[in-house]
């Protein structure tokens, strides 16, 4: 099959952790394959993403190679792969606009940003030089203005987009209509990691209710030591992120809580934690007999790669959808993979909604090759989404 040809709009942690993805999964050999959701969407397995066109505004990765901007400051992910081949992609300047934050040049050599001395390229024009199917975007938080600025550049050049960041556009009616005229598919919004803190955090709010929990107030602190973090200290630009990461976990309770009694965000910027992202979480309630529980829990994560992993899905299905020649929000993909979907669901339902949007042709679940005939079976009815 034909390789998803793949634009990327940020070549930050992220960007790195998922380039160095495609190289690891084509490179290793199959007992190396955990820590992917489906070997198989469509026919395309991980290996099948070729980057053709990059975007950046960082001094010190536009007019890089894309296989040395991943791994040039401020970025600190985690290297798994080390080595990787020739891209032959060449990191194009993008339009600033609303890209950065004033903050962000005043901080250390390895994080202060200054942007490149070129003059932004024609971001339409560069995806149809390249052939570009999908933009990922992975700009920063409340980078309002440029994300839309790449989302108008999809359109124009009849790409798909993924988007990865909480600047609503796939749950937003009049920008999900626009796809839809298009006849191009998007996915999003808010990309929901692997095993992050919100998916946890709205898995625990359901488990609640399902024992019979009810709960009162809770919370979800983060800190960081990545440019993500960095970027959020200025709280404007937070109030997106911080509105999805609340509904998303909202989303999940039969009823609402008070503002009063929620709090979910980014908390702090700790520069020596790196890419490593650590969560607190607690949860107060009441059980049988209306007594007191509390739970609180401390989840640690390398924050990129663990994005990464669903943004190899959710690209393989933007494929899929161009393919069927869907477009508009794809709903399913958007619900089990994004925090703000334009219809959220509880993960139970997203998963056999996404099964059914895969087809008993559509996907290959990773753990498909178990042995134990039980877990085949499970990984089956997954499959054809039963």
């Amino acid at each position: 099959m034909d390789n998803i040809r793949v634009a990327i709009a940020g070549i930050g942690n992220c960007a790195s952790s998922l380039i160095q993805g495609i190289e690891y999964y084509r490179t290793c050999n199959t007992s190396q394959w955990q820590g992917l959701m489906h070997e198989s969407i469509g026919g395309w397995r991980a290996s099948d993403i070729e980057v053709v066109a990059a975007f950046d505004i960082d001094r010190r990765k536009v007019g890089h190679q894309l296989e040395v901007a991943v791994f040039a400051k401020p970025n600190c992910a985690r290297v798994f792969q080390s080595v990787l081949p020739p891209s032959g992609v060449t990191v194009q300047m993008g339009p600033v606009l609303d890209g950065v934050a004033d903050h962000m040049a005043h901080y250390g050599e390895d994080e202060a940003f200054r942007p490149a001395d070129e003059a932004p390229v024609d971001v339409a024009t560069a995806l149809r030089s390249a052939s570009a199917e999908v933009l990922i975007c992975y700009l920063p938080v409340g980078s309002e203005q440029a994300i839309r600025h790449y989302a108008r550049a999809c359109l124009e050049a009849g790409v798909a987009m993924v988007n990865c960041v909480p600047v609503f556009l796939a749950s937003d009616t009049v920008w999900a209509d626009r796809f839809r005229s298009a006849g191009l598919p998007i996915i999003g919004d808010d990309i929901k990691s692997q095993v992050g803190a919100t998916i946890v955090h709205r898995m625990l709010g359901r488990l609640f209710a399902d024992r019979g929990v009810k709960l009162d107030r809770t919370y979800q602190l983060n800190t960081g030591g990545n440019t993500d973090f960095l970027n959020m200290l200025e709280r404007a630009r937070l109030r997106s992120k911080k509105l999805s990461k609340t509904e998303s976990v909202q989303s999940q309770l039969d009823e609402r809580l008070d503002s009063h009694d929620i709090h979910v965000g980014p908390s702090d910027y700790v520069p020596w934690q790196d890419d490593n992202k650590i969560a607190f979480i607690r949860m107060e309630g009441r059980g049988f007999g209306g007594v007191p529980l509390e739970l609180e829990l401390r989840l640690s994560v390398q924050d990129s790669p663990n994005s990464a992993g669903v943004v190899i899905d959710a690209v393989r299905c933007a494929k899929l959808g161009l393919v069927r020649g869907l477009s508009g929000p794809l709903e399913a993909p958007s619900a089990y993979y994004m925090k703000s979907p334009p219809r959220q669901m509880r993960e139970d339902a997203a998963l056999r909604a996404l099964g059914s949007f895969l087809g008993s042709d559509g996907c290959s679940p990773t753990l498909a090759r178990d042995s134990d005939p039980t877990q085949a079976r499970m990984h089956r009815a997954r499959e054809v989404g039963a």
